[in-house]
């Protein structure tokens, strides 16, 4: 851990530094130093405006389908800072009750991996090279792996499984598993998206719940250490919330990669669903598991797969 400390000491500096330099904007104070309705009012408007012209620029483009698409990897990433919110009033939860909310996570991805991104993926395949589709999407699937493998070798972090009770008193080992979050997040948005480009609207929103109902225990583990540490509560949700709103830049890439170039669906589908498998397979599942079994978090694995599979045959 000790190569990775510079990293973690810099990345604090430059968030600082960037702090500091907005807080000493001359508008920005000028907006601070007003009544705390207008200034509320200020930076809501501000934020209206900007997403006016996100939204507008993205259907004026691409069309509707990418602003939904978009929109639902939001919803999805904010998920997380839901996710966070007993953080306010607990410092920890129960090891059953966590496992639990894992195990169910683990079990709705592999559902929606499988019903949402694997089998429309092979159609599509098929659609484009007759008989080949299989190969197209397993060829997608261990991009999408290896692409998480070599993001776990460049980036320092730690893992789910690797954090011990005493470990959650080191704040960078904190940050850096907040990192780990962060990366793995940007597949899980980029498979929303992916499932949008396709134009199919009814697997987009199977996956882009299953990605929000993964997202809860995720904001969870990261806001209730950082409230054990010290943060205010109030701060721990929004770092657990900003970890979440990586997806809509993985969103946004899917499906306007998708939408823009069609023939590559089945290969971008198979390579989110490579990334999400490498990460139920590597992070989710071991950490259910981290302190012995845990038939809890097996059943709930069960569970949410049978809860997922009975969603996606609802909405078709």
């Amino acid at each position: 851990m000790s190569a990775s400390a510079p990293f973690i000491t810099q990345f604090q500096a430059y968030s600082e530094r960037k702090i500091t330099q907005i807080q000493n904007c001359p508008k920005f104070q000028q907006v601070q130093a007003l009544p705390p309705l207008q200034r509320y009012s200020t930076w809501a408007g501000l934020f209206l405006v900007s997403q006016i012209i996100v939204f507008g620029t993205l259907y004026l483009t691409f069309g509707s389908i990418v602003v939904i698409g978009f929109l639902a990897s939001i919803l999805a990433g904010l998920a997380t800072g839901v996710g966070a919110l007993p953080a306010l009033w607990f410092k920890n939860i129960s090891n059953n009750l966590f496992n639990s909310l894992l195990g169910g996570a683990a079990g709705v991805m592999l559902a929606a991996t499988a019903f949402s991104l694997l089998v429309p993926g092979l159609e599509y395949g098929n659609a484009i090279v007759a008989g080949k589709g299989i190969y197209i999407v397993s060829g997608g699937m261990i991009i999408g792996a290896l692409f998480l493998h070599f993001a776990d070798k460049q980036l320092p972090h730690v893992h789910f499984d690797s954090m011990s009770d005493t470990q959650l008193n080191s704040l960078k080992k904190i940050w850096l598993f907040i990192i780990a979050i962060t990366i793995h997040n940007f597949p899980e948005g980029m498979s929303v998206g992916v499932s949008f480009g396709a134009g199919d609207l009814k697997n987009g929103f199977v996956l882009a719940s299953a990605i929000a109902l993964q997202n809860i225990p995720e904001g969870l583990a990261v806001a209730l250490p950082l409230v054990g540490l010290g943060y205010n509560k109030w701060k721990a949700v929004g770092i657990a919330t900003l970890t979440g709103l990586v997806e809509p830049i993985g969103g946004l890439l899917g499906i306007t990669m998708v939408t823009a170039f069609k023939p590559i669906l089945p290969l971008a589908m198979g390579f989110a669903a490579g990334a999400m498998l490498f990460v139920i397979s590597e992070e989710i599942i071991p950490e259910t598991h981290s302190k012995g079994r845990s038939r809890c978090a097996t059943f709930s694995l069960m569970g949410g797969f049978i809860i997922m599979m009975m969603l996606d045959n609802l909405i078709g």
